[in-house]
Order: structure tokens, then C-alpha cells, then sequence
């Protein structure tokens, strides 16, 4: 694969770049760096996304005994960044292959004052650990191959009850790979909570082991 934001180590010089982006409900200064995705604003995506979640899932915050949350693909760190602070209470795991994408997670982490954020490349995550809610904006131009052993490997980390939500262009087959997460966990209740400006938000139930 050419450079990628899903490479291991983009090359390239890092050169941060400040933006400002509204995370949680207010305007926030965050670094981005290009070889990440997204360097230059909020994706729609990823806001569509971020919007959804805020809608369906739940206010109360269950603290630290509730399973983490895992942002998986966190790039510069937009849902991992806003899930801390709208829950400063749990632990919220950002997971990225790309080691700039993690350092720019883990400073903007520490620049919002946010002490609930685990920045780790997916092999530093403890094989034991299971979560109650995944947050995915996924990188679907990596290929069928790629992303389905992604969601092969994560999805089934979702502790009974917990949910899994994607967003997806339409275009970029949204409504089949809703179909393959159906047809491929048979203990996951898929279905689509929204559609907006090309986007579907997939919400995927674990609701047996």
C-alpha cells in the first residue's frame, strides 16, 4: 500500500498544525499533523457520527466500574477526545496502527486535561479487556480484507449488552457492510440508527456471548 493514514509510520516530516474543532459541545484546540486522516478539520463523517452517539446513547455515566469505551482508528483523537470528556469518569481506550496518529491522540489528551485516555497501537491493548461501547469512524478505502479482520478481531470484545457504532459513506458500501456484520456475528443485533448527508451510522448490540 502507497502512504497511507492507515501506514505504520507515515512518512513525511511531522509538522503539527493547531486547528480549532467543537468536541463535546464547545470549541476546542487540538494538533493535527498530515499523514493522519483528516488533518484539516473535523471530517463529516466522523461529526455525523459524534452527533448520533449523542443522541442514542446513554446521559448517565456509569463511572469506573463500568467496561471502557474504545475509539478504534482514532486518528488525531476526535471520539476518543470527546467520549473522555463527555464521560470523565471512564476509561476510553484510542486505538490507531498509526504511531502519529497516537502521538497527536496522546498530546491533545493531555493539552484538554483529560487523564481517562489510553493511547495504544492495537497490539498493546490486553487480550482480556472487553468494552461497553466501540466508536468507529473505520478506514474503509483499506480494503474488504483489512477491515472485516479489524472488526473480526474487535467486535467480539463488546461485553454483553454493549454497542458497537460505525460510521459509514454510502457510497463506500455502507449498507453491505452493515449486511456482512450481520451475517458474520450471529450474536450482534445490527441495524442502521441514521442516514445524513451520504453517512450511515451503524449500531451493532452484543446481546448474548
Amino acid at each position: 500500500m502507497s502512504e497511507h493514514y492507515f501506514s505504520e509510520a507515515p512518512s513525511g516530516e511531522f509538522t503539527p498544525r493547531e486547528i480549532e474543532v467543537t468536541l463535546a459541545g464547545a470549541p476546542r484546540s487540538v494538533l493535527t499533523a498530515g499523514g493522519v486522516f483528516s488533518p484539516e478539520h473535523l471530517d463529516r463523517g466522523t461529526e455525523i457520527l459524534l452527533r448520533t452517539i449523542a443522541a442514542f446513547s446513554d446521559e448517565f455515566d456509569g463511572g469506573e466500574d463500568q467496561a471502557p469505551l474504545l475509539d478504534l482508528g482514532c486518528g488525531w483523537g476526535p471520539i476518543a477526545l470527546s467520549a473522555a470528556l463527555t464521560h470523565p469518569r471512564r476509561e476510553v481506550w484510542a486505538v490507531d496502527v498509526n504511531e502519529r496518529s497516537r502521538d497527536l491522540t496522546r498530546t491533545n489528551a493531555e493539552r484538554l486535561g483529560l487523564e481517562n485516555v489510553r493511547v495504544a497501537a492495537p497490539d498493546e491493548v490486553p487480550e482480556t479487556l472487553r468494552f461497553s461501547e466501540i466508536h468507529s469512524n473505520p478506514p474503509i478505502r483499506v480494503g474488504k480484507e483489512v477491515l472485516h479482520g479489524m472488526l473480526r478481531l474487535w467486535l467480539p470484545r463488546l461485553v454483553v449488552g454493549g454497542e458497537a457504532y460505525l460510521v459509514v459513506a454510502k457510497h463506500l458500501g455502507a449498507d453491505s457492510l452493515q449486511r456482512w456484520i450481520a451475517a458474520e456475528f450471529d450474536e450482534l443485533e445490527v441495524g442502521r440508527i441514521a442516514r445524513d448527508k451520504g453517512f450511515h451510522v451503524i449500531e451493532a448490540v452484543r446481546e448474548r456471548e
